[in-house]
Parts: C-alpha cells; sequence; structure tokens
C-alpha cells in the first residue's frame, strides 16, 4: 500500500503533465509562464478573430507583408506596451477569409528610447514599417496560429502573400449587417 505522500506526489505529478500538455508547442518557446502572462492579450483580442470587428473598432488594414502577414493597425495603441493593448492584429488568408494569427506591439524608435520589452522578450528592431508607422520597434506573439520558429519570432515561415494582395474592402454582407456583435462576443 503506497504512502499518503507518494499518492501526492504521484498526483501533483500527473496534474503537471497534464496541464503542461495544453500549453501549445512552439520551437524556441520561451518559459511556460509566459501564456499565462498572455492571457489578457486573448482577453482583449479573441473577438477580432472576424477580421470586419477590428476594423469597426479603429484598426486600419495594411498590405501583406510575407512572413507578417496584414497588419491591422490601430494608431491610439502604437507606443503601448500592455498586454491587453497591441497596436497590430496580424492576419492571413484562409480558406473563409482573413484569420487571425497573432498579435504585434510597436514602438516608435527615436533618440533616447530605449528598446522595450514584454513579457521578458526584448523588441526586434528598429525596423522600417509602411506610413504611418515609421521606425519602429516591434514584438509579434503568434498567439493564434502555430509558429515552428518560435512563440515570439518576428516572421511566420508559412505565412504568404497572394500576388498584388491588398487590404480587403470588401463590403460587410447585407446578412451581417442586422447583427448585434457584441451579444456573441460577450
Amino acid at each position: 500500500m503506497a504512502s499518503r505522500p507518494l499518492k501526492a506526489a504521484l498526483t501533483l505529478a500527473a496534474a503537471a503533465a497534464f496541464s503542461l500538455s495544453a500549453v501549445p508547442a512552439q520551437a524556441a518557446d520561451p518559459d511556460p509562464s509566459v501564456w499565462t502572462d498572455l492571457t489578457d492579450t486573448y482577453t482583449a483580442t479573441g473577438e477580432y478573430a472576424y477580421a470586419p470587428l477590428a476594423v469597426a473598432d479603429g484598426f486600419t488594414p495594411l498590405a501583406c507583408v510575407p512572413g507578417v502577414g496584414y497588419r491591422y493597425v490601430n494608431t491610439d495603441n502604437v507606443g503601448e506596451t500592455e498586454a491587453e493593448e497591441p497596436a497590430a492584429l496580424l492576419y492571413d488568408d484562409g480558406p473563409n477569409g482573413r484569420r487571425l494569427i497573432g498579435v504585434e506591439w510597436i514602438v516608435p524608435a527615436g533618440a533616447g528610447v530605449a528598446r522595450p520589452t514584454l513579457f521578458g522578450q526584448e523588441f526586434q528592431g528598429p525596423e522600417t514599417l509602411p506610413t504611418p508607422l515609421v521606425s519602429s520597434y516591434t514584438l509579434r506573439a503568434w498567439i493564434y496560429r502555430t509558429n515552428p520558429s518560435g512563440l515570439f519570432s518576428p516572421t511566420h515561415p508559412d505565412v504568404t502573400c497572394a500576388p498584388a494582395s491588398a487590404p480587403s474592402t470588401a463590403a460587410e454582407p447585407d446578412w451581417l449587417a442586422g447583427l448585434d456583435w457584441t451579444e456573441l462576443v460577450t
């Protein structure tokens, strides 16, 4: 008969194994606890899986960049380093339209601006981004699509752009016009 401490240790080991299996696996992952830190990001951005909701909330779509996707930028969040306020949502073309694949924080680089950190990660850059973003530090988190290069990799090897791709300007279908999306996402 096993002693009580042994049973407790085995139970704890099993629980730890199950909890770690729920964390998405990515190459070069940071500490698994970062997924807990990203909870605020998921909560703040999950409703934007449907891209027109992002546009309705002030995110402006930009042209596709290979390895990054379509940036939908909210200029009010540029310069923010709060988990729940990414400056850009990253989309890729899917079989049913745009699909949310990641988020990006953007901080303009300038004289006296130190390289920011978030989630224990230093921002990349500075890199030159399309107008109106100019030279900026960036941090991307591929939280909605596993990136074999890593959760915070600057690019995603599976994200490509269709020839002559441009931001979607398609009108919202008529059947969506009467829906109250706030009831569906809360």
